[in-house]
């Protein structure tokens, strides 16, 4: 009995707990390294607001959001492709950004896709504008070059729609949008790139007129799709260098406005979209990265990198352009409405109100606004010359009709043989009378007297000598229907008195050219 009463105690002894303390400090040990290890092959997760544009021309764009611009191509997929849902309200993908090497994952980015800035869609995109995703975030504006009359007008939509998502955000991620507005204005204003001293980035360049006057606290791109458009504009609508300048002009100043960045696509070639795309959101590769140039020379692949433009390099593309009264005219277009205010807050649009994408009636006092400005000059070819309105579409959804070609065919020969039967019938008639009264005449005949007096006989200079074409004519008429009169008469010699004749009109003849050659000699105009 005393035995077990001495194993007892020693299993509660202080010895016997040491083995559960070291599995303890050896859990502790390998947590923090586990965790470390684990954070550190976290993927850094990117987000792009993408707004606008057709779910077509959405999926144009994250093509060439993957496309290389160095090699044109595609990188391989990994296993099953992402779905994109685009289809309705807010959709969404993602994509795996690849190193040069197609090996490592750089980073993870998540797209969401809105096409229409109903202010009953704005809020879906609310829950993700928080503090944790505003640092990394890129919003970009899908603009088609099938309609560049439509520009102003959507970017102002969607700028009132942003602003109004801003507004209605909490304190948190107001805070995070004004770090961001601060470290958006100094990113790449210093002109050396990323090699340059410290002593240079602590000097701060003071912004430009119109430059950063309405930030949105996120970075913004503008991306004109199908820039292969431009000359079909040109050819089929007749635009010239002065419209397409003018374009640019005005969304190179409405972008100043906001420090936004602005770049031309097209499907066959998407340019530096990729190499944009990345530097806004601070994606590096390993390798040296491909640095933007900005292109402002060429017009269907334009280039304008954030905080590179300037008044003063807007108004060298063409003289004239009011570059003043478009960034004062745009701060008041881009005023959020009073009905949109209330969509984001919760409330119902009061009765009488327009929405967001309503044009309210501009009051004469105001005077014309950027929108209008703007559409005026570049005009909706199909408001001004409408298509439509030529002919309206059947039941079946075909505008027009065509004839088989067989029976359009028997219609035009049938066509020709009324034709011919009315000038078969006239000709006949005018045999008849011409055969009752000789002296008939018609009235072509009338007429073709009346044109013969009034310009006289056909003639013509040959060798100096002035010859009547009608009367030359006539001979020869009268010689081949004295041949044709008699063939088979003998050619008798001509007796002495025609031959007397010949010899003086032959005299005559010569007589008549010597005394042609010594007038048209003693004239001013032979000499």
């Amino acid at each position: 009995m005393a035995t077990p009463s001495r194993r007892f105690p020693s299993r509660t002894s202080g010895a016997f707990q040491r083995p559960g303390s070291r599995d303890q400090e050896k859990e502790e040990i390998w947590k923090p390294m586990l965790d470390n290890i684990s954070s550190g092959k976290r993927l850094p997760e990117k987000s792009l607001l993408v707004l606008g544009g057709t779910p077509e021309t959405q999926r144009e764009f994250l093509e060439s959001v993957s496309t290389e611009s160095s090699s044109g191509r595609r990188p391989p997929d990994r296993g099953r492709k992402p779905p994109i849902a685009n289809q309705f309200a807010l959709g969404y993908t993602y994509q795996d950004v690849l190193d040069t090497d197609h090996e490592d994952t750089l980073a993870r980015l998540s797209l969401y896709l809105l096409a229409n800035p109903s202010p009953s869609f704005a809020p879906l995109i609310k829950p993700y504008l928080n503090p944790r995703t505003l640092p990394h975030m890129l919003v970009v504006i899908l603009l088609d070059w099938n309609h560049p009359w439509l520009w102003v007008r959507q970017l102002r939509d969607w700028i009132r729609v942003l602003r109004s998502l801003i507004l209605s955000l909490d304190d948190a991620s107001k805070e995070v949008l004004e770090e961001n507005i601060s470290a958006l204005q100094d990113k790449g204003r210093g002109g050396g790139g990323t090699e340059t001293s410290s002593a240079a980035e602590a000097v701060k360049i003071p912004l430009g007129p119109g430059e950063w006057d309405e930030p949105l606290g996120i970075p913004l791109c503008v991306v004109c799709q199908n820039a292969d458009k431009i000359e079909a504009l040109e050819k089929e609508r007749g635009w010239k260098e002065e419209e397409f300048d003018f374009i640019l002009q005005y969304i190179r100043t409405i972008l100043l406005k906001h420090g936004a960045s602005l770049v031309y696509t097209m499907p066959s070639a998407p340019g530096s979209l990729q190499t944009l795309i990345h530097s806004h959101l601070g994606i590096k590769s390993l390798v040296k990265q491909k640095q933007l140039k900005a292109n402002v020379i060429d017009r269907d692949r334009v280039l304008v990198p954030p905080n590179w433009d300037s008044w003063g390099k807007i108004r060298i593309l063409r003289e004239g352009f009011d570059v003043e009264g478009v960034s004062e005219k745009w701060s008041v277009d881009i005023d959020i409405p009073s009905q949109l205010r209330a969509v984001h807050n919760g409330d119902a649009p009061a009765e009488g109100e327009t929405t967001a994408n309503e044009e309210k009636p501009e009051l004469e006092s105001e005077g014309p606004s950027a929108t209008s400005i703007y559409e005026e000059t570049i005009r909706n070819p199909e408001q001004d010359f409408p298509l439509s309105a030529l002919h309206t579409k059947q039941a079946n959804g075909i505008e027009v009709t065509t004839k088989d070609a067989q029976a359009f065919l028997t219609e035009q020969l049938q066509t020709l043989e009324v034709l011919r039967r009315e000038d078969e019938n006239e000709q006949r008639i005018k045999a008849a009378r011409k055969k009752e009264d000789p002296t008939y005449r018609t009235w072509a005949d009338d007429v073709s007297g009346v044109v013969e007096e009034h310009i006289g006989p056909v003639q013509f200079n040959m060798g100096g000598i002035h010859v009547n074409a009608d009367e030359m004519v006539k001979r020869l008429q009268d010689r081949e229907a004295n041949r044709a009169a008699s063939p088979e008469e003998p050619t008798t010699p001509p007796s002495g008195q025609d031959t007397k004749m010949e010899n003086d009109k032959l005299a005559s003849f010569f007589a008549g050219l010597i005394n042609k050659s010594s007038t048209l000699t003693s004239s001013p105009r032979g000499s």
